[in-house]
């Protein structure tokens, strides 16, 4: 500290200070603690009740998406969310609201079990000091949580409920003609009494024994486990959601090879709820882009499933475009349809094409050949619009079901199995694809629909292929049908009609969207509450042996292999744990103490983050999920919320289809059931942008650390060596994170707080720039002088009341403060409060009404401040339930407007008028304007066209 900074301290010892802000900070925080500031009560008596007049005000249910604990702490990108929702939850109270706002941690998962086989650290104990580290950084910020309801996902008596909620899907299936899920027990009742038949091929219920009643229901419940292609990563160890292998096939995390597998696992049949999750995005509050994104992942696609006949077999495809059925030319199967192993015949057919045949003797060796080479490809490589179009022909013929022309079926990797059937009918003169593919293996295209931009109808001639949804159909006829002149919606219609009267397929609908995957061959999740009996027949736990507690293993990780070796499979750590595995219960069905083998994978880290809203109104019950008055009072169904759920939520928008897509998912089923009112967990929703940072990288291309690179001459220099500036991301990896605490240690908490929601619209990504922080710490400052003397620390302020012009800035500031923050515009809301300060600066003293108004204003953006401000003015209460101030209308109208008087269009005087000027009046006060009547010289005035009351034309004679 100079010897100039320790005098001007000396002379001003209550100068607002980054010490001065330290120490209020912290005795504002205790405070809070102590006192429960944030406690918001839930109606009725229970644990978290007892404020009867709180309970009773309108409520506001404000979150934040669930953060993971990372052992590197915070920097200053991560907190963005969390203030905005903290300003916004402040403003909610001083509105009159009672405000739900904490935050717990979404604690299992893949990065703490890897730290764990690295240093041999329990991954509890390395997560619970990281989650300690992590609420000192943001209680330092000042965060009105709500701390009684914070909680991790693996506290026992968290994720207890976790298991609960998995076992009433378990136990349930979706009735798909009543549109809601039911009890299993219900099924079996039905199958058992006759009223619902068992499906074709099982015979009777009376007649299968317990393993086949037991697959049976699988069929239907809504959470089963089955033998399905996995995504399978050797170098992790464990498979993978379709949704964490990346564009070129690889691990999204630890970038290894993903293969494809045929593995038993256990999944989520979403698929049921396809239509109830497409529809009711239409009643949420959410970005367009993110239902967008929702609607496509979902992809329901109407049209017909058509049968090609292929020996003693057919082919099912799945098209949209039945209409374009006559230009079907071929047929694509996926390499793993199972149909493929049994149409190919032992030699090429006579005349097959060279090209057809990958350059191999036989069928059986082009198909075998053809099969590996996919396998090694992930979903989205196969599906990339770029690449060559690659394939072989299968030898088999199947028969066109309307011209009875033979058509030649291929597999090619650009169809995948895991959409619609598996198949399709090629129409490679109206489809992109199958054009590509039609020329790469010299296949016909026949020209079904007329194109309308002159190239005529023979595809030979074509660039690419003609898509249209507005043009007619041609070369469509046939015995017994005709879409010939057509357009698509009628010719669509006709070719269904046509299908379905000959046997030949039916209309249908079909969807992209896929069971959820819902197992990890890891240790650090949620163990199944599942054991398998001597007949392997899966049985959930009863309620009373819930929470099953995570075992102590030695070994953390998973069996790993060489990344690059697809012929392995999994070994999970739990497996090897054989006295946790293999244990005797009495699971109370009667049948007594039996041996049971318990299920060794876990739940995903998505588990846990489903449902931990609902958990937030009631953590402390141990009888139920929640109590259903308190879930209907924080989240049901009101006026302009007809599904229910969270008021405002706020994070990422990389969260657009997992999290939420799941989360929507287990809500419906927990409501179908009777156990919350709630259909939808989320009924506002925010997309925060990012903090963003200059990541400097020397010649080879190494990020090296920000703090110490020099600009000289508009270039970079770091240790003397130029490098390369570029705008990104911010980390610990990338040598440019900033932390909060170096932020809170140089200006203070508030200052942090108001330079991140001043920096620009909360929904748009933003560069840090330290430098900039100091333009709000003087703000705080010049707030501080306003009121607060520096030399003795006692207010400044004088009872006198405002004078006009003050009082006309005040109340607009009110009024447009109070705008954006009900909006979330808390950058344009710190401006107005910059301006309001500025006028005030000026004053020659400060009335306390003025004073008092601007502490309650900036109370929600910087909250420690405004705390110590108000009670310096005298206020015994905390400013947290102060009533934000309301704008008089009085003032909010300019007191007079300058209306413009021009002569024959030329501007020769301004007047200023009351806003209420009727025409009349501003006619007579112009042309008495002595300006203007000199300007008229005696002339004769032969029209006014008057605009009240801001214009005035006069035309002379």
């Amino acid at each position: 500290m100079s010897e100039t900074t320790t005098a001007a301290e000396s002379a001003a010892p209550h100068r607002y200070t980054a010490a001065l802000a330290a120490d209020i900070e912290a005795r504002w925080q205790d405070f809070w603690e102590k006192h429960g500031t944030y406690e918001a009560p839930n109606p009725g008596d229970g644990p978290l009740g007892g404020d009867a007049e709180q309970a009773a005000k309108p409520k506001k249910f404000i979150m934040d998406m669930f953060p993971y604990p990372s052992g590197a702490g915070l920097h200053v990108g991560h907190p963005l969310g969390y203030i905005a929702t903290d300003v916004y939850a402040r403003y909610a109270r001083m509105t009159g609201h009672n405000v739900l706002h904490t935050l717990g941690f979404d604690a299992f998962g893949l990065p703490a079990e890897q730290y764990a086989v690295q240093t041999g650290t329990h991954p509890r104990t390395s997560t619970e000091a990281n989650i300690s580290q992590m609420t000192a950084q943001l209680r330092r910020l000042g965060l009105g949580h709500d701390q009684r309801r914070s909680f991790a996902t693996i506290d026992p008596s968290y994720y207890r409920w976790t298991q609960w909620i998995f076992l009433q899907i378990f136990n349930s299936w979706y009735d798909a003609e009543a549109r809601t899920a039911r009890p299993i027990e219900e099924l079996v009742e039905q199958f058992a009494s006759g009223t619902r038949e068992t499906p074709e091929g099982w015979g009777a219920w009376q007649e299968l024994s317990e393993r086949e009643r037991a697959d049976l229901l699988g069929e239907y419940r809504l959470a089963y486990a089955s033998d399905a292609p996995v995504n399978w990563s050797p170098g992790l160890g464990t498979v993978l959601a379709n949704e964490e292998v990346t564009a070129d096939g690889r691990s999204e995390r630890g970038n290894f090879p993903v293969f494809k597998a045929e593995l038993r696992q256990w999944n989520m049949r979403i698929t049921a709820y396809a239509d109830r999750l497409l529809e009711d995005l239409e009643d949420l509050d959410w970005p367009e882009a993110i239902k967008l994104q929702q609607r496509n992942w979902i992809g329901r696609s109407e049209g017909a499933r058509i049968g090609f006949p292929l020996g003693d077999a057919a082919v099912d495809v799945f098209t949209t475009r039945q209409d374009t059925l006559f230009g079907a030319t071929y047929l694509v199967l996926a390499p793993e349809h199972p149909l493929v192993g049994t149409v190919v015949p032992e030699a090429w057919p006579e005349g097959t094409h060279q090209v057809w045949t990958g350059g191999h003797a036989t069928p059986a060796e082009a198909v075998a050949a053809y099969r590996a080479q996919a396998e090694a490809k992930s979903d989205v490589e196969r599906q990339a619009e770029a690449k060559d179009k690659t394939g072989v022909f299968t030898g088999a013929y199947a028969t066109h079901p309307v011209t009875r022309e033979p058509v030649p079926v291929f597999i090619a990797d650009y169809v995948l199995m895991g959409y619609g059937t598996g198949a399709i009918m090629a129409v490679p003169a109206h489809d992109q694809r199958d054009f590509e593919f039609a020329r790469a293996f010299e296949l016909p295209m026949r020209c079904v629909v007329e194109p309308t931009d002159g190239r005529g109808t023979d595809p030979a001639d074509w660039q690419e292929a003609f898509s249209s949804y507005e043009a007619v159909l041609v070369n469509s006829r046939a015995e017994g049908v005709s879409l010939d002149g057509l357009g698509v919606g009628e010719a669509k219609e006709r070719m269904r009609r046509w299908l379905e009267q000959h046997g030949l397929g039916e209309g249908t609908v079909n969807y992209r969207l896929r069971d959820w995957l819902f197992s990890r061959q890891r240790y650090w999740g949620e163990p199944f509450p599942i054991v398998y009996d001597e007949d392997g027949i899966a049985h959930g736990l009863p309620e009373s042996m819930l929470p099953l507690e995570l075992p102590e293993v030695e070994d953390y990780s998973p069996r790993t292999f060489d990344p690059d070796d697809a012929d392995t499979s999994p070994e999970t750590p739990l497996s090897r744990n054989e006295e946790w595995t293999r244990v005797t219960l009495d699971l109370g069905d009667g049948k007594g103490p039996r041996r049971f083998r318990r299920e060794t994978n876990t739940m995903p880290n998505w588990a846990g983050s489903c449902w931990y809203e609902l958990r937030y109104l009631d953590p402390q019950n141990d009888e139920k999920l929640v109590d259903p008055q308190i879930e209907n009072y924080w989240m049901g169904p009101r006026e302009g919320q007809p599904k229910g759920g969270v008021d405002l939520y706020v994070g990422g928008a990389e969260h657009a289809v997992l999290h939420l897509l799941y989360a929507r998912f287990w809500s419906k089923v927990l409501h179908d059931l009777g156990h919350i009112s709630s259909v939808e967990p989320f009924h506002k929703l925010y997309n925060q942008g990012m903090i963003q940072a200059f990541v400097y990288r020397d010649a080879r291309g190494i990020a090296v650390p920000a703090a110490e690179v020099e600009e000289r001459d508009g270039a970079y220099y770091y240790q003397g060596e130029k490098v390369s500036r570029l705008l990104g991301k911010m980390g610990k990896s990338l040598k440019n994170a900033v932390t909060p605490d170096e932020i809170c240690g140089e200006y203070g908490a508030d200052t942090l707080r108001l330079y991140e929601m001043a920096m620009g619209p909360l929904d748009v990504s933003r560069p840090w720039d330290t430098r900039a922080v100091v333009g709000q710490f003087r703000l705080l400052q010049r707030l501080w002088r306003n009121a607060v003397d520096e030399t003795t620390g006692e207010p400044t302020v004088v009872d006198s009341a405002p004078d006009e012009a003050t009082l006309r800035a005040l109340h607009k500031a009110i009024d447009g403060i109070g705008q954006d923050m009900a909006a979330l515009r808390f950058n344009t809301a710190i401006a107005k409060l910059t301006e309001l300060n500025n006028h005030v600066t000026k004053l020659p003293e400060v009335p306390r009404g003025v004073a008092e108004t601007m502490v309650l204003l900036v109370a929600p953006l910087a909250p420690h401040i405004a705390e110590e401000m108000w009670r310096r003015l005298g206020h015994e209460e905390s400013v947290v339930h102060e009533d934000f101030p309301v704008p008089d209308p009085a003032y909010l109208v300019d007191e007079t407007v300058t209306c413009v008087v021009q002569v024959k269009g030329k501007v020769k005087a301004r007047l200023e008028v009351a806003p209420s000027v009727s025409e009349s009046e501003l006619e007579a006060l112009a042309l008495a304007e002595p300006v203007i009547v000199k300007a008229l010289g005696g002339a004769e005035v032969r029209k006014v066209i008057v605009r009240a009351p801001k214009l005035v034309n006069i035309v002379p004679a």
